[in-house]
């Protein structure tokens, strides 16, 4: 049993590790910490998830420390109706906040995106998430620490001798390192034992993990491919922040090792980045990213892409039919071209500020709960009308397909407000100059209106017809209904 559980509090989402059964031989390896050199001489208490150690040819270079320390979990949010007096979050406010006021603000967001990816339970308390957050946090070095003694050739990322600015981060947080252990080595009786325990808890807990050798090597491999060109035009990789870079690396390889049902896709390192670069902590990007990616995993599959593609295609349809005649022609393969929209939230087609804006809007699911709350509604009133004695017996309706995420209303947006030039591609080629003209290119504020838009007509066509023909019924029943669907997004 947890030690949260244990005192009563609330489980998070994140503490779910799941349990399963690897092809390779057991390899009988325990998590405890390792024992390496201090300047000294002496033998002191650490572990390879605390540094990341460089290679330049056969010459080791420097010890390089983590991102900073999370966040502290008392910091209340300044979101009016969103906490109460005891650090709770409602979650529905909170997400109704985003998608209404189109994000929250950049001082926020690191808060906010704990509570609206799952790390934070929002039923827990200012109190009770010190405890979670040490627990998360012994839990992730833990991990690390499990595959890095399986692989000590992996923990050592070996840099091209031509990346100078690579070299040079690491230097820099050679200097960190030696500032954040002489922290650790300040920290009281109290709270040494309570580590204590917690590490003897998480070593037990994933004593009998085991990694798939073959599986988790090639995962390392692709991720140390992608990792070194991930968004290094941004402000938080430059300079000492390139270092940032071998932190992303190692919380793709612990995730790719825990969840081999997963592991790693190329896109993901994109994905990670964000979360690093809002949160600015190894271990609460990793816990989050995990929550995320409990749910869009599936994206990063043949199947799943597949199936957003089509519903992206059925979703022009009700729009525009010609223009989705014409991008279904042989010569095209259907869609195929917003795979990149999808799959990354956007990410390069606005500003990088607005792209953040955007994927937490989309992560919200606000629209999505408004179509549930649209098929309900119907649902009611249909019956409502069944018992009423002067309407006869009704054909089933229509409903309002719910698969129609809000995230697929914003690519209808981009591809009808570029219908013309869309039209005059006859090929493949042609869409993929189109995808990348777009660039940095959109405005978020006007796209975000026009899918609002585009969501609200298919949601009031999809009630217009039911109610048109299918039941006899007096017209303001039918200004309240359509008065209580725009009411949604007031």
């Amino acid at each position: 049993m947890d030690t949260l559980q244990e005192n009563g509090l609330p489980h998070s989402p994140a503490l779910d590790i799941p349990g399963r059964e690897s092809t390779a031989k057991e390899l009988g390896v325990c998590g405890t910490p390792l024992k390496t050199k201090e300047n000294n001489g002496t033998t002191g208490r650490s572990s390879p998830g605390n540094h990341v150690t460089a290679e330049f040819g056969n010459q080791q270079l420097y010890q390089v420390q983590l991102v900073n320390a999370p966040a502290p979990s008392t910091t209340p949010l300044g979101l009016p109706g969103v906490m109460d007096v005891e650090g709770r979050v409602d979650e529905s406010r909170l997400r109704m906040h985003i998608f209404k006021n189109g994000g929250v603000s950049p001082s926020e967001r690191g808060q906010v995106w704990r509570f609206l990816f799952g790390m934070y339970p929002c039923s827990s308390t200012s109190l009770e998430r010190p405890l979670l957050q040490e627990q998360l946090n012994v839990r992730y070095h833990s991990m690390k620490r499990k595959w890095q003694q399986l692989f000590p050739a992996a923990v050592r990322l070996r840099i091209n001798g031509t990346d100078a600015e690579l070299v040079e981060a690491v230097r820099y947080f050679d200097v960190r390192q030696d500032r954040v252990q002489l922290q650790a080595q300040n920290q009281s009786d109290e709270v040494r034992e309570r580590l204590s325990f917690l590490e003897l808890q998480a070593q037990v807990l994933f004593e009998r993990v085991t990694f798939d050798l073959e599986e988790l090597q090639e995962a390392i491999r692709i991720i140390d491919k992608d990792v070194p060109r991930t968004d290094r035009d941004l402000p938080y990789y430059s300079g000492e922040g390139l270092g940032n870079l071998l932190v992303l690396r190692d919380i793709l390889i612990t995730y790719a090792a825990f969840h081999p049902e997963v592991s790693y896709a190329q896109g993901m390192n994109d994905l990670c980045s964000r979360f690093l670069e809002v949160l600015d902590s190894e271990v609460d990007t990793y816990w989050s990213f995990s929550c995320y990616m409990e749910k869009f995993s599936k994206d990063f599959r043949a199947d799943g892409l597949h199936r957003k593609i089509e519903l992206e295609a059925a979703l022009l349809k009700e729009l525009d039919p010609q223009l989705h005649t014409h991008l279904i022609t042989d010569s095209m393969e259907s869609f195929t071209f917003c795979h990149r929209w999808l799959l990354l939230g956007f990410q390069r087609e606005f500003e990088h500020c607005d792209a953040l804006r955007l994927f937490e809007i989309l992560s919200c699911d606000h629209l999505e709960l408004i179509s549930q709350q649209v098929d309900r509604a119907r649902y009611q009133e249909r019956i409502a009308r069944r018992h009423s004695l002067e309407d006869k017996p009704m054909s089933e309706a229509q409903a309002v397909n719910t698969e129609f995420t809000f995230e697929l209303f914003i690519c209808a947006t981009i591809l009808l407000d570029n219908r013309d030039v869309l039209l005059s591609c006859r090929n493949d080629v042609q869409l993929i100059q189109f995808t990348n003209s777009l660039q940095g290119t959109l405005d978020l504020n006007l796209t975000l209106k026009k899918a609002e838009e585009h969501f609200y007509n298919y949601c009031k066509r999809s009630a217009w017809d039911y109610m048109n023909g299918r039941c006899r019924t007096s017209k303001n029943k039918e200004d309240h209904f359509l008065f209580q669907l725009r009411s949604f997004f007031s």
